[in-house]
């Protein structure tokens, strides 16, 4: 059974609604408090579910597959990065930790919005906190986990030759 590229971006999108309803249950039921790496990252699983979810509705030819591909191939990097640093800070011993920033509330209303993107991407000290985990696994790895697979997925697209 061959897969059209639509199918397969339908996949990441559902892949991505996911995450999110996820992260809602974690943040709202579970009240676990979503740190500011938490918030980057669920920010790229929108983008990248916004773009599959684009691609789906716009069914697009070969070049369209291909601009999307490399559109949300590139953000599912970032995410990687963004959760490659949120677990790397994790698992720091406790002394390398940095210490914990302003809460986001106070920084969107007092720092520059220049100042908010980097404590938004850098994390501080309340990113290393692991409060669950699944399989030895924290919320950050599953979400790299998760963006490696929107990575290869979109990658396929561009190999994908049933339109």
């Amino acid at each position: 059974m061959t897969f059209t590229p639509r199918v397969w971006f339908l996949f990441g999108f559902i892949l991505c609604l996911s995450m999110l309803l996820t992260a809602a249950y974690f943040q709202f039921i579970v009240e676990l408090e979503p740190c500011p790496l938490c918030i980057s990252q669920r920010v790229l699983v929108l983008i990248v579910g916004l773009i599959m979810l684009v691609a789906v509705i716009h069914n697009p030819t070969r070049f369209g597959i291909k601009v999307y591909s490399v559109i949300a191939t590139a953000v599912a990097i970032c995410g990687i990065a963004v959760a490659t640093r949120h677990v790397w800070l994790q698992n720091l011993p406790a002394d390398e930790v940095p210490t914990c920033g302003p809460g986001l509330e106070y920084v969107f209303k007092h720092f520059p919005l220049t100042k908010t993107l980097e404590l938004l991407l850098s994390g501080t000290g309340e990113c290393a906190e692991v409060l669950w985990t699944f399989l030895g696994l924290s919320i950050p790895a599953w979400t790299l986990i998760a963006f490696v697979i929107l990575g290869f997925l979109s990658i396929a697209q561009l190999r994908n030759q049933t339109v």
